[in-house]
């Protein structure tokens, strides 16, 4: 879960690879405390499970829509989708941060030890962006 104003990583889990993205929506990672009430996500996060939950909790959902099989994209799903991904890529920018900056890679023997690596990438992030932001007020 990623603060959408501030790009701060607020909630996160931790899962082997065989755990669908999708899956984990419901165990507590949406929070209302967040800067707005929107989910936001890619096709992995839509399905009728999630949906329901996030509708139940009073979420909206923004979650991108699969294109049909064998069938063109219809014009109206894929102007939805690209309005949807200029809020997305905002997320998107910490793991590729993550990624590049720090070279996150994890190749671990058991969870517990990627849970580690994982959250402390996730401290080390938000540092940086802390004192990102505290330098862009600074220098206002």
């Amino acid at each position: 879960s990623i603060d959408r104003k501030f790009r701060f990583i607020r909630k996160w889990k931790a899962t082997d690879a065989a755990v669908s993205d999708g899956a984990r929506v419901r165990e507590g990672l949406l929070e209302k405390t967040n800067t707005v009430s929107s989910v936001w996500a890619d096709t992995a996060y839509r399905s009728k499970a999630n949906e329901d939950f996030m509708d139940k909790k009073g979420f909206v959902l923004k979650v991108h829509r699969k294109k049909p099989h064998l069938k063109p994209m219809p014009r109206h799903i894929q102007k939805s989708n690209a309005g949807k991904s200029v809020t997305r890529s905002r997320v998107e920018h910490v793991f590729a941060d993550q990624k590049s900056q720090t070279g996150l890679f994890i190749r671990t023997v058991g969870i517990t030890r990627a849970t580690m690596k994982i959250g402390l990438a996730n401290i080390v992030y938000n540092i940086r962006r802390f004192l990102f932001l505290e330098r862009i007020s600074a220098s206002t």
